[in-house]
């Protein structure tokens, strides 16, 4: 076991974020066309068979369905586009395929990639000279990179030909961003920032404007409809007590227009009534009792402006607004529902069993190598199957920048846990990550350099090509759930990453493994220091686990992307990992 070295080098400082930035956010996620086709039912040829995590000593068999793409789009420089579905889900999850150099020794086991939270195959295959995914082909391996829900070119899709189209639909708009660069995203950002108009000017504008009229009725009734909707949709995306909260904030902006202090109590009793309703399976008995309540919350509320003198006579625009807003919101949350569990009991098993089907390997497993949160998923894949004393398909895995604990580290992914307080998940319901550094781009790699080091945390100094960099920035990062981030969140709690309902602790039974593990640590890591990869890997039984820590005191140094991209990865990374696989796919 090679252990940690110490370094004194400087991490860059934490993103200070204003006080407002939920605020504006929430405005970019609602404005921003962002890609989630109508989903439907799908059946694709070259079915297989996966067994699902079960706490149950019994296996679950489920079909697995999947198809080659004939015409692959652009943006996919693999040798094959490959999509295979999951069941019980309409994602169809892409897989980059590239086939093993003739040239090569020939391996017994095919490779799985897996990457980071928010990013798709690209970093994994920035250009010709910097490809971890040719590398590793090119050293025998048959390579395949899976893009989870909501990454790259992962789509839902109803048929083949869909499939298709809308893979070249995708690929069309990341290459758009790539080749106008980000003066137009800059341009696009300022134009679309430009529309925006605050609630202080909107209202100014409704003075000279006609209010708006609503019969009392429709408003009872769309108040009714907008409660009921709460009620479906937050059911099962948090905890029954985050819940409560997400169902408050609606209440929030309806206090806001009860002005006199005398309606206060009658308007907290029917609050409360309206919310031990929302917790109720619904039947047509509970819709009738929200719509009383509405009645009367409605009432109260007309009752609050005419108290106030002059009375306000945009009420009834104001409460459309905020009900349209709010379900909005709803409709947000439900198009990226999913979480860390989604990927790891649904999309990576899918993924590895339809690449097994592919390959047939000898022994029926797979070598993988995990970056960031695909780390994370090979780390909770391993403690999963280890809890249960099963068998998990891989002959050995490679985690580069990766852990199950971050408590002990100063990672600035920190920066995301307020965006995870439940509170906020309806003002972020989800974070539109590779919208906002495209944005930011121009402001990291031109003078006066506001946001230069945004770039340090991606790759460290003179570690990455520029262009390569702007690529990675402008191509490879996509949304986050907020569902997603609320479980990543609980690794920089007591106990670290735990599955959705906090019943297990991944890092727990990290120590039942019996899979030989190479763990891998970038000296100038802010996203995951050393100190976070070797909270894990000190976990590990000695004999299986191998700890590399790449950078000198003097340099040169690796921030969290060099690892996978930077310069020199190819002569020091790539070639550790190659080693340390073939020493675990003997023929």
């Amino acid at each position: 076991m090679i252990h940690p070295q110490s370094n004194n080098t400087a991490i860059p400082p934490p993103l200070q974020m204003a006080p407002s930035s939920s605020t504006v956010l929430r405005r970019l996620c609602l404005q921003l066309p962002l890609r989630c086709p109508t989903a439907s039912s799908i059946r694709l040829p070259s079915v297989v068979t996966v067994r699902a995590f079960s706490t149950d000593e019994t296996a679950i068999e489920i079909p697995i369905n999947g198809e080659k793409v004939v015409n692959k789009p652009p943006i996919c420089t693999a040798d094959e586009l490959h999509y295979v579905s999951v069941k019980n889900s309409d994602w169809r999850l892409a897989l980059w395929r590239y086939h093993p150099s003739p040239q090569a020794v020939r391996r017994k086991h095919p490779l799985l990639l897996l990457s980071g939270v928010g990013t798709n195959a690209i970093g994994y295959d920035l250009s010709p000279e910097s490809s971890f995914a040719r590398h590793m082909c090119e050293q025998g391996f048959d390579t395949w990179i899976l893009e989870v829900r909501g990454a790259g070119l992962s789509m839902q899709a109803s048929n083949p030909k869909e499939i298709e189209q809308s893979a070249h639909e995708i690929s069309n708009q990341m290459e758009a961003v790539a080749s106008s660069g980000a003066e137009n995203a800059q341009f696009a950002s300022q134009s679309s920032k430009s529309k925006e108009i605050t609630q202080t000017e909107s209202q100014d504008l409704r003075t000279n404007q006609p209010p708006i009229v609503l019969e009392e009725s429709a408003l009872v009734t769309k108040l009714t409809d907008t409660l009921i909707t709460l009620s479906d949709r937050v059911s099962g995306f948090l905890s029954e007590s985050q819940s409560r909260l997400i169902s408050a904030k609606l209440f929030d902006q309806f206090s806001k227009l009860v002005v006199d202090s005398f309606l206060a109590e009658r308007f907290n009793e029917i609050k409360k009534n309206i919310l031990s309703l929302l917790e109720v399976r619904q039947d047509s008995g509970v819709v009738n009792q929200i719509r009383d309540l509405s009645q009367k919350l409605i009432d109260i509320i007309e009752e609050g402006q005419r108290s106030v003198s002059p009375p306000l006579f945009d009420l009834q625009e104001r409460l459309n607004t905020t009900m349209e807003d709010f379900q909005k919101q709803l409709d947000m949350i439900v198009k990226f529902d999913w979480d860390f569990d989604h990927y790891l009991e649904e999309d990576v098993p899918a993924a590895m069993e339809y690449i097994k089907a592919r390959t047939q390997p000898e022994d029926g497993k797979l070598v993988a190598v995990g970056h960031s949160m695909g780390g994370i998923l090979l780390y909770s894949m391993l403690s999963r199957y280890g809890s249960e004393g099963q068998d998990p398909g891989l002959a050995a895995v490679v985690t580069l920048a990766s852990s199950l604990d971050y408590t002990s580290s100063k990672s600035t992914l920190k920066l995301l846990l307020p965006l995870a307080d439940p509170a906020q998940a309806l003002n972020v319901p989800i974070v539109p990550l590779g919208a906002m550094l495209t944005a930011a781009y121009p402001l990291t790699s031109r003078p006066p350099y506001l946001l230069s080091w945004l770039n340090q945390m991606i790759s460290a100094r003179d570690m990455m090509h520029p262009d390569l960099l702007k690529k990675l920035v402008l191509n490879n990062f996509c949304t986050i759930p907020a569902k997603l981030l609320l479980q990543l969140a609980s690794a920089f709690r007591e106990g670290g990453l735990c599955n959705r309902s906090g019943t297990f602790f991944y890092k727990d039974h990290i120590n039942k493994i019996n899979v030989p593990i190479l763990a891998v640590a970038g000296d100038q890591d802010a996203i995951c220091p050393p100190e976070a990869v070797h909270e894990t890997v000190k976990l590990i039984p000695e004999n299986l686990v191998t700890y590399k820590l790449f950078g000198e005191p003097d340099g040169p140094h690796y921030a969290h992307y060099d690892l996978v991209g930077g310069r020199l990865a190819v002569d020091e990374v790539y070639p550790c990992v190659v080693e340390f696989l073939t020493g675990h796919d003997q023929k």
